[in-house]
């Protein structure tokens, strides 16, 4: 739903190598068309493909699974379909189980899981419950997912996180670069498969976290979902959640919902880099209306005949060398990597946005 059409194994592939991604979430694997597109498209040793799938368990609550192949995936299926209404129909299908009974089916074919998106107002753990045993009980959790209104800051102060090893992670509508891998997580492999990923995350083997600034997420705030108007926790609260403006819903911001839950003793993380799509930061740097622009493709292409893919360009390629395709776009680059960023925050389900100074 809402993806584009070219949103299939072989473009989504192919845009990895533009990207400069190694490790590829298939997303929606208890599909049993999408799964068999994925068995039925070669891939290339540069790139390993994970079987992932995000399943909406009772309260609502969406939960991350990756598994070691498809065999896995398909056993899986095999045990969850019985008790899902739409797992031939919906890339994330819905199952009446709590969290601890579906992380004790993905733990049976050797998979792992936990939550998704785990601070935001709708279907998180956390809007749901008060903790994760609430939610998974006594089965292990394996990793938990920010969401892009969140970084390892906002988890790293609740207690019971504290082995719990992060994921940065993003889906994708559009097989496009910029819109593959807008957050990512750099991982230790002992091994380059499949296997190899799982159980560098269950070692918490995380090198770094790669995201968006939090505030551009569009629950990073406490605002009303209607006029998305901002409140401090308190003001919300004295509203009664109700918008004096226009009687909306205000919805709890993942930075408020996430310092409520901090004990205030940080636990040690991998190191986190905030990064801004390269298609974004040349539409700033173009002053375009949008980033799809002939002058914004033709600039995004040079870079990345010149230094190889995207991210190389965002993280590794030196302000100097960029220079010499554009110096303006070096400036820019160089400003986000140093933090100097004007962050115009996200809520209420409106994205936040960022300005790039003296462009």
């Amino acid at each position: 739903m809402a993806s584009s059409p070219r949103m299939v194994p072989f473009e989504i592939i192919r845009g990895c190598r533009v990207k400069g991604i190694s490790v590829i979430g298939t997303g929606d694997i208890l599909h049993p068309e999408w799964r068999q597109m994925w068995q039925d498209t070669p891939v290339d040793d540069d790139i390993i493909v994970v079987p992932t799938t995000e399943v909406e368990g009772s309260g609502r609550v969406h939960h991350l699974i990756l598994l070691p192949d498809f065999d896995a995936a398909q056993d899986l299926a095999r045990r969850l379909g019985p008790m899902s209404s739409d797992m031939n129909r919906n890339g994330r299908p819905r199952v009446p189980l709590s969290g601890e009974e579906i992380l004790s089916h993905v733990h049976a074919v050797g998979g792992i899981g936990g939550p998704a998106h785990a601070f935001t107002p709708y279907t998180s753990v956390y809007a749901v419950h008060a903790s994760l045993s609430s939610c998974y009980g006594d089965e292990p959790v394996d990793l938990l997912e920010l969401g892009l209104s969140a970084d390892s800051r906002y988890g790293a102060g609740i207690t019971e996180l504290a082995h719990v090893p992060f994921l940065t992670n993003s889906d994708a509508h559009s097989p496009e670069p910029s819109k593959l891998g807008r957050e990512f997580t750099v991982l230790s492999l002992d091994r380059a498969d499949s296997y190899g990923v799982l159980s560098a995350i269950r070692q918490g083997k995380i090198v770094m976290n790669v995201g968006f600034f939090p505030e551009e997420g569009k629950y990073n705030r406490t605002a009303c979902s209607r006029c998305f108007r901002q409140y401090t926790l308190q003001e919300a609260i004295s509203y009664s959640w109700k918008c004096p403006d226009d009687g909306g819903r205000i919805k709890k911001g993942v930075a408020e919902r996430a310092e409520s839950l901090s004990s205030g003793i940080i636990s040690e993380r991998p190191p986190y880099l905030h990064v801004i799509p390269l298609s974004e930061i040349i539409q700033r740097v173009l002053d375009t209306k949008s980033p799809a622009t002939r002058r914004c493709r033709d600039l995004y292409l040079q870079c990345i005949d010149k230094f190889g893919d995207e991210i190389t360009v965002l993280m590794k390629t030196s302000p100097e060398a960029i220079a010499s395709v554009d110096i303006r776009l070096s400036h820019a680059i160089r400003a986000f990597r140093e933090g100097n960023i004007i962050l115009h925050p996200g809520g209420g389900g409106k994205y936040g946005s960022f300005e790039i100074p003296d462009l």
